[in-house]
């Protein structure tokens, strides 16, 4: 399926699933296709969104290093899809805040590992930003997710 509106790119509408609801990932007709994210998801129905989610346990002991605190980030943000009924492949966006962007670029293999053991291989829009710091002084990147359950 694609749209075209005058003087503007053709879009195409990737269905992620097929069977389960109307997400489509937005790709723009002769864009690269991204690797790990979506330039854009369109989708209906209710939203599930989380606050900024650090790599940190029930206890709030943040785990030790880069790497495990991102598991742990996503893991709880799992957590809380579920809490609100929703499933990893209902997100349709994720923002990261990292304190060091090179702390992350060497660890893309690493992270992918993580994020596909935790979500799948359903990769919905990101952003990346770097940021000064994150309130808890000892958190090295914090996660924000948005989820929609088709209705």
């Amino acid at each position: 399926m694609s749209a075209t509106t005058p003087n503007s790119p053709q879009l195409a509408s990737l269905p992620i699933r097929e069977d389960a609801s109307p997400t489509r990932i937005l790709q723009p007709s002769g864009w690269p296709m991204p690797k790990g994210y979506a330039n854009g998801v369109a989708a209906e129905g209710r939203i599930v969104v989380t606050g900024g989610v650090i790599g940190w346990d029930a206890e709030e002991r943040l785990a030790d290093g880069f790497v495990a605190q991102v598991r742990q980030a996503l893991s709880n943000i799992a957590a809380i899809l579920a809490e609100g009924g929703a499933r990893p492949e209902h997100l349709v966006r994720l923002t990261w805040y990292v304190v060091d962007m090179d702390e992350y670029l060497a660890n893309l293999k690493s992270l992918g590992r993580i994020y596909r053991e935790i979500f799948g291989a359903h990769y919905p829009a990101m952003a990346l930003v770097q940021v000064v710091r994150l309130v808890e002084k000892a958190a090295r990147v914090e996660i924000e997710a948005t989820a929609v359950i088709p209705r």
